[in-house]
């Protein structure tokens, strides 16, 4: 008989986690609070790559190219230096990089102490399947296998870079994205394949920081996936800060040369440079755990298929995070995990829903994305409503000297039901917040015009788009 919905697990109820991510710590604290036995099982450290080598490390690297960008802007608000001192700032790469592997290590520490006081068993080790009830673990430290019995698992061993057989990454020229923190300084000349989300924002924090970049795009612009207008502004601030973009143009490989790299493009040309960053997307870590041994069906891409509830195919088994393919955010990730243990737990559940999933893309400016794009509006035929006001409009960007950006929301006609918004801007992932609000709670442009915002403020420009699109629906 299965268990009511927010009755606490049985206390000998095991859960073995393979991967401690945010899919995974996440699913971890809820087993817990469930009354679970639950043990996690990790390889790299507590955050997985998400934490050690990934996001946290990434924003905390931006996070000081946003810096360099602020303080260009300070003569534009009089600020001036000092008679004979330089006029702009120089980056210590090197102590940047202690900083970051620093901020991660110690975010690592923090989840394990979160887990430990909760009662989780941390295993450090990679594990596999040894069918649909059982975990072996080979620890890192090269003690003996060990076998865990488990009623539950979850799988949340997440993805790793993509690369490419003409350009084996060395650590030291020719780079993913995990490797990216250990330069000694600064590259003279970077080569960024890939013009993503991983990709945009490389090439754009490292262009803030003083390298001369060029993008290697095989699209027509970058973000190719991304709202049309706010790839265009983004593009364009690219280029007029320095940095050169090849659009159509895709890498077919790249080799070291006694200084640098040369990067050798699809139609004969070369280019080159001191570094190259290879960001060609990621494949999921799905190799060597057992899987189909232990009947979890794979799609073709080598991702976990998964329900909205996070289970597989094999009974007892779930997954989360960038292994499912689902969509590659931590902040799904967790909520996959979290999912997963309130129902093979027996908790009230409610199945994952995409439909106001808040994403951001941290160049400068951000690209804060939320609901339906207007691609897939008019993909799927959805009649809509489309309001967009520029952030050079708003009182608090004139003082701030902000002048890139925009505001863009689209709503149902006739109702003017919230649904999907694009925001660019200074901490666009920040003013994003209310219109997920409004996306989840099925809000109207009117309810959010209705709300009396700080002034001057940049979210007053939700409002105001709001009040926008009221005139029209009414004309």
């Amino acid at each position: 008989m299965s268990t009511p919905p927010g009755t606490p697990a049985l206390p000998e109820t095991r859960v073995v986690i393979v991967g401690g991510g945010p899919g995974g710590y996440e699913a971890a604290l809820v087993a817990r609070r469930l009354g679970a036995d639950v043990t996690v099982v990790e390889a790299q450290g507590l955050g997985g790559s998400a934490v050690l080598t990934d996001v946290v490390p990434s924003k905390t690297l931006i996070a000081t190219a946003e810096w360099m960008t602020i303080a260009d802007r300070a003569p534009e608000l009089g600020i001036r230096n000092a008679v004979g001192s330089d006029h702009r700032h120089h980056i210590d790469l090197a102590a940047v990089n202690t900083r970051v592997k620093a901020l991660a290590a110690a975010q690592s520490a923090d989840i394990r102490a979160r887990l430990e006081k909760e009662g989780v068993h941390v295993v450090l080790g990679r594990g596999r399947l040894d069918g649909p009830q059982r975990v072996v673990v080979t620890a890192t430290d090269g003690s003996p296998e060990r076998a865990l019995e488990a009623d539950v698992v979850l799988v949340a061993t997440g993805a790793r870079p993509r690369e490419l057989p003409e350009a084996r990454p060395d650590g030291e020229r020719i780079l993913t994205w995990t490797q990216l923190y250990d330069l000694p300084a600064l590259p003279d000349k970077l080569i960024v394949v890939g013009s993503g989300v991983t990709g945009a924002e490389f090439a754009g924090a490292y262009t803030s920081l003083g390298a001369d970049v060029t993008l290697v795009s095989s699209r027509d612009r970058v973000l190719p996936g991304e709202d049309g207008d706010a790839a265009e502004l983004i593009e364009d601030v690219f280029k007029r800060r320095g940095m050169t973009v090849l659009s159509r143009s895709r890498a077919a490989g790249a080799r070291r040369t006694s200084d640098g790299v040369v990067v050798t493009l699809a139609d004969g040309r070369e280019v080159e440079g001191s570094h190259v960053l290879f960001a060609v997307g990621s494949i999921p870590t799905t190799d060597g755990l057992g899987l189909e041994e232990a009947g979890v069906r794979l799609a073709p891409s080598g991702h976990i298929e998964v329900d909205k509830v996070s289970r597989t195919s094999a009974r007892g088994v779930y997954a989360a995070g960038d292994v499912t393919g689902v969509l590659p955010l931590a902040s799904v990730a967790a909520t996959q995990g979290r999912i997963a243990m309130s129902h093979a737990l027996g908790d009230a559940v409610t199945p994952l829903s995409l439909r106001a999933v808040a994403a951001n893309i941290f160049t400068a400016p951000e690209i804060a994305t939320v609901g339906f794009s207007e691609q897939r509006l008019r993909d799927e035929g959805l009649p809509y409503e489309v309001s967009t006001l520029p952030v050079t409009r708003n009182p608090r960007a004139k003082m701030l000297g902000v002048r890139e950006g925009f505001v863009k929301i689209f709503a149902s006609p006739g109702a003017g039901t919230v649904l999907g918004a694009v925001l660019v801007g200074p901490r666009a992932s920040e003013s994003v917040f209310p219109l997920a609000l409004a996306i989840t709670h099925r809000l109207s442009v009117d309810q959010i015009a209705e709300v009396i915002t700080v002034y001057p403020s940049m979210s007053g420009s939700l409002a105001e788009v709001a009040r926008t699109l009221h005139h029209r629906a009414t004309d």
